[in-house]
C-alpha cells in the first residue's frame, strides 16, 4: 500500500505544471541620431512625434525550453527629420513544462513578453537618455489583451480563410 502511495505521488510529482527563467538577455541593440549635433538645436523645442512598435516571437529550443523575443522599436521625427531611432531584441528563455498547447501559448505569446518588457523599456530609456534625448518612459503594455486580440484573429482566419484566387484558363 506505501508503495503504490509513492508511485502515485512521484505521477503526479512529475505531471505539475512548471514554468521558470532560465535567463534574460539582450540579443540586438541599435541607437541612432541621424542628426546629430545639429539635431540638439531644433527651434521650437522638443516635441517629437514618437511611434513605438512591438513584435514577439518565440521558437523551441530543446526538450522545455523556449527562446522568447520582444522586439522594440522607438522612432521619435520632429516634422520629418528622425531624431533618434532606438531598437532592442531583449529576449528570455524559459522552461515551461507539462503544459497543454493553449497554456503554452499563452505563456509564451502573453506572460514571457511581460517579463521581458520592464527589462527593454529600462534599456530604450537608457540608449535615449545617452544619446543626449530627454528621457522617454514607454507605457505599460497590455500583453494579455494584445494576445487575446492576435487569438480572435487566428480563430477568424481559421472560420473565413482568405479566397484563394481563381484560376484562369486559357
Amino acid at each position: 500500500m506505501t508503495e503504490n502511495t509513492i508511485d502515485q505521488n512521484t505521477a503526479a510529482e512529475t505531471q505539475q505544471l512548471a514554468f521558470s527563467m532560465q535567463k534574460i538577455y539582450i540579443k540586438d541593440l541599435s541607437f541612432e541620431a541621424p542628426g546629430a549635433p545639429e539635431i540638439f538645436s531644433f527651434e521650437g523645442g522638443y516635441k517629437p512625434n514618437v511611434n513605438l512598435e512591438l513584435n514577439t516571437s518565440n521558437r523551441h529550443i530543446k526538450e522545455d525550453s523556449y527562446e522568447v523575443s520582444l522586439n522594440v522599436t522607438v522612432t521619435a521625427k520632429e516634422e520629418e527629420t528622425v531624431m533618434f531611432l532606438a531598437e532592442v531584441k531583449q529576449c528570455g528563455v524559459f522552461l515551461l513544462k507539462n503544459m497543454d498547447d493553449m497554456t503554452k501559448r499563452h505563456t509564451l505569446g502573453s506572460f514571457c513578453p511581460s517579463i521581458l518588457f520592464p527589462y527593454a523599456r529600462q534599456v530604450i530609456s537608457d540608449m535615449i537618455s545617452n544619446g543626449g534625448f530627454p528621457q522617454l518612459l514607454l507605457a505599460h503594455i497590455n500583453f494579455e489583451q494584445l494576445f487575446k486580440a492576435q487569438e480572435d484573429r487566428r480563430a477568424s482566419e481559421q472560420e473565413n480563410p482568405p479566397a484563394a484566387p481563381a484560376e484562369s484558363s486559357h
